[in-house]
């Protein structure tokens, strides 16, 4: 049976929880049906602790890893806290309100052209305040769950067609390769 090592393909199913002075909280939950795969030691963006927890590990052993908010997330960062002109949001000459509302993630594009959700906080009467930062950004968490593969990876996954971290498949990657979790929960890219 094969081991996981630089190079090879794998698929996991976890539990990703916050880790509170109170106990845990589940935030996602990654099912057998759609497992986050990833080639290990080459997809990017996988969480340093988690990558080092499953390697070694075979198909359907178990992994549990306690992840600190500095080496996961990492710390919340005021500056990716922006106040933007409430005009932005205006389509034919109408704020959105419907869409823009306090506790959404907005998809929004930097100015090189690349796709960020950030989290409505405020609407004032001149602007919206948006958090950029990674929901789970400031947060220990775990993640609990079990390898469903392990293999040698083929060509077209060590050295994928399109962008993205290649890991999100769990959560809907779309056909650039962006995450589809919509708030960025997801373990395997941030």
């Amino acid at each position: 049976m094969e081991k996981i090592e630089p190079g090879k393909y794998v698929e996991m199913v976890y539990d990703l929880s916050v880790v509170t002075p109170n106990g845990e909280e589940l935030v996602h939950k990654v099912e057998p049906d759609s497992p986050e795969r990833i080639v290990f030691g080459v997809t990017k963006g996988v969480i340093v602790p988690l990558e080092k927890a499953i390697e070694g590990l075979k198909k359907g052993d178990a992994f549990d890893v306690k992840v600190s908010a500095a080496e996961g997330f990492g710390p919340h960062d005021p500056e990716q806290v922006a106040h933007l002109d409430k005009s932005i949001f205006e389509v034919e000459g109408k704020f959105d309100d419907e869409y823009v509302t306090v506790g959404n993630y907005i998809p929004m594009m930097t100015a090189e052209g690349y796709r960020i959700n950030g989290k409505v906080l405020e609407i004032t009467d001149k602007e919206v305040v948006m958090d950029f930062n990674h929901p789970l950004a400031g947060k220990d968490v775990r993640f609990r769950g079990t390898i469903a593969e392990v293999r040698e990876a083929t060509p077209e996954e060590l050295h994928p067609a399109h962008g993205g971290c290649g890991g999100c498949s769990g959560c809907g990657s779309d056909e650039d390769g962006e995450c589809g979790c919509n708030d960025g929960s997801c373990g395997g890219c941030h």
